[in-house]
C-alpha cells in the first residue's frame, strides 16, 4: 500500500515537473508574430491580392543586429488548398515574399528592398517596420488556379527568414531564441466568384 502511495506522490510530482517546463516553453514562446487582418481583393488582372497586417516588435538581439549593419529577412508566405475528401489536398497556390531590412551607417537610413524591386529609405526602425507589417496589393492568386463555385482554404504566414542570413548567423540562431520570429499560419475560407467585366 505504501508503495503505491509513493509512486502516485513521485507521478503527481513529475506531472507538476512537466506542465511547469511545458508553461515555461510557451512564456519563452510569447515573442511571435501575431496576425491583425487578412483580406483576398479582386484586381485589375481578374486574380485576387492578399493584403495583410501582422503586429510584433524586434527583441534587442534583433535590434542590436540591425543596428550593426546585418541585414534580416522577412519572408511573408502564401498557400491556397482544395480540400479533396478521396486524396491529398489540392494545392493550386504556394508562394512566398521576403523584405530585407537594412541599415546604412553612414546615412543613418533603414533601407527596405525586395527582389520585386522595391527600394525604400525610411529614418527610423518604426517606420521601416511599419512598411514590412502591411502586405498591401500583392497578387497571389491568378483567375485560372481557382474555379468559381469551389471551396477553397487560405493560409498566410510571416517569418523572420534565417536562411537568407549570413552564415555565421544561421548557426547562432539555432541556439539562441532570440532570432526565433514567425507568427503561426493564419487560415480562412476563400470562395472565390466570377469578376465583372
Amino acid at each position: 500500500m505504501n508503495f503505491f502511495r509513493v509512486l502516485l506522490r513521485q507521478s503527481a510530482s513529475l506531472a507538476l515537473a512537466l506542465f511547469l517546463t511545458f508553461a515555461t516553453l510557451n512564456v519563452a514562446r510569447a515573442e511571435t508574430i501575431a496576425v491583425d487582418r487578412v483580406s483576398l481583393q479582386a484586381d485589375a488582372s481578374g486574380g485576387w491580392s492578399l493584403d495583410a497586417k501582422f503586429d510584433f516588435t524586434l527583441n534587442g538581439s534583433l535590434t542590436d543586429a540591425i543596428s550593426k549593419g546585418i541585414p534580416i529577412y522577412f519572408t511573408t508566405s502564401f498557400t491556397l488548398t482544395r480540400p479533396r475528401w478521396y486524396w491529398l489536398d489540392a494545392q493550386p497556390v504556394s508562394t512566398a515574399q521576403s523584405l530585407r531590412l537594412s541599415f546604412q551607417p553612414l546615412t543613418r537610413e533603414y533601407r527596405i528592398s525586395s527582389g520585386g524591386g522595391l527600394h525604400l529609405s525610411v529614418q527610423s526602425l518604426d517606420e521601416a517596420l511599419d512598411v514590412i507589417k502591411h502586405v498591401t496589393s500583392w497578387h497571389v492568386i491568378d483567375h485560372d488556379q481557382v474555379s468559381p463555385g469551389q471551396s477553397y482554404v487560405a493560409a498566410v504566414r510571416m517569418e523572420l527568414d534565417m536562411a537568407q542570413m549570413p552564415k555565421p548567423f544561421q548557426i547562432d540562431a539555432v541556439n539562441n531564441r532570440d532570432w526565433d520570429l514567425a507568427s503561426d499560419w493564419w487560415r480562412f475560407n476563400f470562395n472565390p466568384v466570377e469578376h465583372e467585366k
